[in-house]
C-alpha cells in the first residue's frame, strides 16, 4: 500500500514537473493604457487617442534631475518607449500629426518638459531615439501636483489634454482633433 502511494506521488510530481510552464516574472513597472475618451475601451467605441506606457514607481527615490536626468530624452515611463496612437489627424503645438502610431518622449527640465512625438516605434527605452524622426516638440511649463504621484501616470482629460505626471509635478499637452 505504501509502495503504491509512493509511486502515485512520484507519478503526480513528474506530471506536474513535465507540464509546468515558465513565465517571466512580473514587471516592476506594469504596463498601462490611457484612452480618450476614457471609456472607449470597455464600451467598444473607437478611441481618438491611445497611449501605451509603463509605470515606474518612485519608491522613495529622487526622480527628476537624478533618476531621470534633466535635459536628456526620456522614454516617458519605463522599459519600452511609450507609444501614442492617433486614430484621426491631430494638431499639437500648431503642427499637424497624421493619424498613426508614434513614440512619445519627454525631455524634463527643472521648470518645464518638452513633449516629443516621434515617427520611430517599437524600441526599448530611448537608446535609439533619432531626433531627425521627430514630428513635433512642444515645451510646456510644469505644475505642482496636489499630492505626490507614486507611479508615473498618463491620462487624457476632457478637452483632449494629455496629462503626464510623477513625483510632485505634472505637465499638460493640449491636442486638437
Amino acid at each position: 500500500m505504501k509502495k503504491n502511494l509512493f509511486i502515485a506521488f512520484i507519478l503526480l510530481a513528474m506530471t506536474q514537473w513535465v507540464s509546468a510552464q515558465k513565465f517571466a516574472k512580473l514587471d516592476q513597472s506594469p504596463v498601462d493604457i490611457a484612452y480618450f475618451p476614457s471609456d472607449a475601451s470597455y464600451k467598444g467605441l473607437a478611441p481618438s487617442v491611445k497611449v501605451v506606457y509603463s509605470r515606474p514607481a518612485k519608491k522613495g527615490r529622487e526622480i527628476f534631475g537624478k533618476l531621470v536626468p534633466f535635459g536628456e530624452v526620456w522614454r516617458a515611463g519605463a522599459d519600452e518607449e511609450t507609444e501614442i496612437r492617433f486614430y484621426k489627424d491631430a494638431t499639437i503645438g500648431g503642427t499637424t500629426v497624421p493619424a498613426g502610431n508614434y513614440s512619445f518622449f519627454i525631455i524634463p527640465e527643472k521648470d518645464s518638459w518638452t513633449f516629443i512625438i516621434n515617427k520611430q516605434t517599437d524600441r526599448w527605452g530611448a537608446y535609439s531615439y533619432d531626433k531627425n524622426l521627430d514630428v513635433v516638440r512642444v515645451k510646456v511649463d510644469l505644475k505642482k501636483a496636489s499630492s505626490p504621484i507614486e507611479n508615473f501616470s498618463i491620462s487624457i482629460q476632457e478637452g483632449l489634454v494629455l496629462q503626464a505626471g510623477w513625483d510632485n509635478v505634472y505637465a499638460e499637452l493640449p491636442i486638437k482633433m
